[in-house]
This record gives structure tokens, sequence and C-alpha cells, in this order.
């Protein structure tokens, strides 16, 4: 072969090989990238071919459903009483994506998890038109709906979440202010992207999920972790405690002071039962002294708070106790303050953790993935482990009864017994110039819990410096207990 024949096979070799290369690399390497690009219309025409599956509540009641249209999308994504569930659906938009269950169970409700196998191929070899399957939630309807109206008619900010101690199911999340999914799902782009930018330029976010999203300082229903802690470590409930209306953070001249610079009881000490049933800071501040960071941290963590990547199925944001460097950050972070971080659904937990004696359930929010009306999968409630022994857990019911007793507010349920701890909490890098969050964590009956919930008011719904956990959050966290026992 001659020279200029074997640079012409040797170029068309290399063009080949190049080819080659160009059509793995689109193929396998960018495959992903190119499926989900926002412009790739055969895509977005693929999904909306299937019709997407139901999203339901516990009894049954639709949350989230398709209507077909005669568009180019084939289906649309309706979601009823939009505003009331959309921290749990989430959203599913042709142009935004999916958030909350829209996206963590996104291959059930199209279709392409592998419990649908059998559907699929019955699909194909019968010709029908391909469906999603469907997700059950455990929410129950009416415990939602008081919840959020309670938290909405207010225009509060800020979240409730009620659970089933006994199994860790999920009663309630709501998360104000809310949004309206269906704006987002429409089919209308325009509409889209109005909804969007008004969305995403709120100051009040209306679109994060605070229930599960956000991480706030606790207050004092952190001294149930830290209560827990000394009676776990020698404590008892009669164990004294500082009395002084102020304290001095060791290391430092800064001092402490008890909620208006009250004295904790009469004396000179306070028994342990008595600081938490009035809320003494200083007492708190003493025990977490005593205790130390290890037995505070370690307490926190069989409560589930430091746990990284939890899923629900939806998302949750890590809690934790922060850093830790001395006495004085101790003496804080006893009281739920300095650089203490909860979720109101890891909030939620330390109460139902109280409630089933000392043993922590694994949050669920969903319940049944069925295909029509066949259950696939049936979740059962599942055991995180044992936070505290089932003596602690008694002795802090006792305890948290004895708070309600002294807790302010409206709302009390006639006939039903409450254990709960408030809290209210400073934040921000200038607390004093920001109105403290206002926090109730509870579960009743107390002999026989049935329910255990969660609620935060960001900055005590305006209400000034002396708004407080009792009068601002305490009234709804009791409404909540009384819509699901029946008494609301």
């Amino acid at each position: 072969m001659n020279a200029p024949l074997r640079r012409v096979a040797l170029a068309v070799m290399v063009m080949v090989l190049m080819l080659l290369a160009n059509g793995t690399y689109i193929q396998v390497i960018k495959a992903d990238t190119y499926r989900n690009d926002p412009r790739n219309s055969r895509v977005l025409l693929e999904e909306y071919s299937r019709q997407r599956g139901q999203i339901s509540a516990a009894g049954g009641q639709l949350m989230a459903t398709v209507e077909n249209t005669t568009g180019r999308l084939k289906y649309l994504r309706k979601y009823t009483e939009g505003p009331v569930y959309a921290p749990i659906t989430g959203y599913y938009s042709s142009n935004y994506g999916a958030t909350g269950l829209e996206k963590a169970q996104d291959s059930v409700l199209n279709g392409s998890d592998p419990l649908l196998f059998g559907r699929r191929l019955s699909d194909l070899i019968t010709g029908r038109d391909p469906r999603g399957g469907s997700v059950q939630t455990t929410i129950v309807p009416k415990v939602q709906q008081f919840a959020y109206k309670a938290m909405s008619d207010k225009k509060f900010s800020g979240a409730v979440v009620a659970m089933d101690p006994k199994t860790g199911r999920i009663l309630a999340m709501v998360s104000t202010p809310s949004f309206d999914p269906n704006v987002l799902s429409a089919h209308d782009t325009e509409a889209q992207q109005k909804a969007w930018g008004e969305l995403t330029k709120d100051p009040k976010k209306p679109s994060m999920n605070r229930a599960v999203g956000e991480t706030y300082p606790p207050g004092s229903t952190f001294k149930m972790v830290t209560a827990a802690a000394a009676l776990e470590n020698g404590f008892t409930k009669d164990s004294p405690l500082t009395a002084a209306p102020t304290i001095t953070l060791p290391g430092t001249n800064n001092q402490l002071e008890n909620f208006n610079g009250n004295r904790c009881g009469g004396g000179e000490t306070a028994p342990l039962i008595e600081a938490l049933a009035r809320s003494c800071n200083t007492a708190f501040v003493d025990l977490a002294i005593q205790l130390g960071e290890t037995k505070l941290r370690q307490q926190a963590e069989k409560f589930g708070i430091g746990e990284q990547g939890q899923k629900i199925p939806i998302g949750v944001a890590g809690s934790s106790l922060g850093d830790i460097p001395d006495k004085a950050a101790l003496g804080q972070s006893g009281i739920g303050q300095r650089d203490v971080r909860l979720t109101p659904l890891q909030d939620a937990v330390v109460a139902a953790t109280i409630a089933n004696g000392g043993v922590r359930m694994e949050p669920q929010l969903v319940s049944q993935i069925l295909r029509d009306v066949t259950v696939l999968q049936e979740n059962d409630p599942v055991r995180s482990g044992t936070a505290i022994s089932s003596a602690t857990a008694a002795t802090l019911k006792e305890m948290m009864i004895q708070s309600e007793s002294r807790t302010a507010g409206g709302g009390k349920i006639s006939g039903v017994t409450i254990a709960s701890k408030t809290g209210t909490a400073e934040h921000g890098a200038n607390p004093k110039a920001n109105n403290p969050h206002a926090w109730y964590a509870a579960f009743a009956p107390a002999e026989d819990p049935k329910i255990a919930v969660a609620v935060i008011v960001e900055n005590g719904g305006d209400r000034g410096q002396d708004a407080t956990g009792g009068t601002v959050a305490a009234p709804i966290g009791r409404g909540v207990i009384g819509a699901f026992l029946g008494g609301g």
C-alpha cells in the first residue's frame, strides 16, 4: 500500500474511533445530563404520558391526584387542599422538578420502582396505558387540618408535628406560611414562572418545610433531655439544685437569669421536679455543668440528636448540640441555647420517646405502597433503640405533668392529663433585639399516650418579648391533641 492510501486509511480509522468515542461519551457518560436537561421535551412528554400515582392520607382521603388533559402533557397533577398538605406532598412541576413526597417517592409514583415490575409487565402485554403506584401516608386529616388552621389563622410562621409515640407514625406535619402546589403543577408556563418568582423572593419562605427542613434553638424544651441525662446518671426528681434567680457562667462575668429574674421556688435550693415545672434556667445550668458534656451529649444522641441523613422518606435536617468548648457553653447548652439546634420533628421525637417508656421509634410518613387497591408494601413500625429506662421515662412523665399544671395559655382539655414542656428560645446575633421563639412539646393522655406533639411559633408570633411557649404555642399543641382524641 502506497503512502497516500496509508494516510487516508489512518485518517478514516481515527475518525471512526473518534465517532465511537463520541457516541460512548454521549450515550453513557452524558446520558443522565441530557436526560435531565429541562430543554429535553421528549423526556417531559414521556413522563406526562403516564398516569402518576396518587398520594393519600391514612384514611384514604386524596392529597394528590391527576386529571386528563387535551394538551401535549397528557396528565395534570392536582392537589386537594394544596397549602394544608404542601409540606408533605411537595410539588411536581414540569419546569421546577419535584419536592416532598413527589420527589422522595418519585419512582413509585411514576411507575418505575421495582415494586411495580409486575404491573409494568402486565401493561406491556395487555396494551394498557402505564400507570404509577400510589402512596398512602400516615397523616390523619382532621389533625393536619386543625393544626394548619390554628397556625395560619393567626398568621404564625412555624411548624407543628404530631406523632403516635408507640409506632412513630406521623399524624400531622404542618409548616406555615405555606403555598399552593397547584400553581407550580399547572401546565401554564407563564403562571408557573410567576408563582416560582413569588415563592423564591418571599422572605417568609413559604416553600420551606419548617417541620423537617429547619433547625431552631429549642430553648427550655431541651430541659427534657438534660433532665433525662440527670435521671439516667444518679440524680432523682428530688435532687437539690440552685434556686438562685441568677447564675454567673463559669470563667466569665456573664450572668444568666430565670424568666423575669424570679427565684426557683422559695428556698435556697429547688428539687429537680420543681426546677423542671418552673423551668428554672439557673437550676438547669447548674445541672448541666454537674453532668458534664459527655453525659449530656450521650443522652442527646440516644434521642437521635446528632444523626445525619435521616429520611422519612423526605429528607430531614440534622439536629445538633453544636460545639461545647467550655463550662459556660455547657451551661447554656443545658437549657437549649448556645449552638443547640433541633427540628420540630426531633423535638416531637423526644416527647414521643418519653411517652413510649423510653423506647425511640423511627418517624414514619408513609404507611403503604399500593397498585390500585393491592398493597405492595406495608411499612411496619421500626424501633430505633432505648433512649432512657422505663423508670426514667415514668419519672419524666410525672415531672412533665407538673410542668403542664404550671403552664399558662388556653386550650386545656377537660378530663385529659397532658405531660408537657414549654420553651421560650432566644435566637439571632442580638437575642434581645428579636422576639423569642415559642415552643410546646407534649404527649397525652399521660396514663396511656396516644399522641405526642411539638409546636414552634417563630418569634413568638411577633407578640413581643413577653410572649412565651405557654401563652403562644401551648394552646395550639393542646388543640392538636384534642383534635386527635376527639375533643376538638
